[in-house]
């Protein structure tokens, strides 16, 4: 079975950037290609809309079948605020907090982000899962496209 992977939006502009580019880009083709399944919620879609052309242009190339479109929900807003009430994140970080609730919610394999300050954060990622299992949910994986795929090959080109 596909690993279901949620993509905020950052990795989709680090398609677009030069030092995320190809890790991005490598994580894109691999949803492509149907390794793993592109998670996305209306919440990222929107995000989206006001991007510039050719970071919307990067999900064309996906397939419906491997993609796969979250609603946002009461139940993840529920948990969004819960972050919030926790101080796992401030009030100001509500969207961010909203990403990691659709996902968790959705019980989703790994949530990918380059949001290193609010998502990809070990302090923070061990008090959403704190948070997470007050309230009944599992442990939320979080991860680097890098992380994600195709880190052996960064570590071939090291050596």
């Amino acid at each position: 079975m596909k690993s279901r992977v949620y993509t905020d939006t950052s990795v989709i502009g680090g398609c677009e950037d030069e030092e995320f580019r190809e890790p991005s880009q490598r994580l894109i083709s691999a949803f492509v290609s149907g390794q793993l399944k592109l998670v996305l919620s209306e919440l990222t879609l929107r995000e989206l809309e006001t991007a510039p052309d050719p970071v919307r242009q990067v999900l064309r190339g996906v397939p419906d079948a491997h993609l796969e479109t979250l609603l946002l929900s009461a139940e993840a807003e529920e948990l969004a605020q819960a972050y919030i009430r926790e101080g796992a994140l401030g009030p100001r970080m509500l969207v961010d907090a909203l990403h990691l609730a659709v996902a968790t919610v959705a019980r989703v394999d790994v949530l990918v982000s380059w949001n290193f300050k609010h998502i990809v954060n070990l302090q923070r990622i061990h008090r959403y899962n704190a948070v997470n299992l007050k309230n009944g949910y599992p442990l939320l994986e979080i991860r680097t496209p890098r992380e994600l795929v195709g880190y052996e090959r960064d570590r071939e080109e090291e050596v």
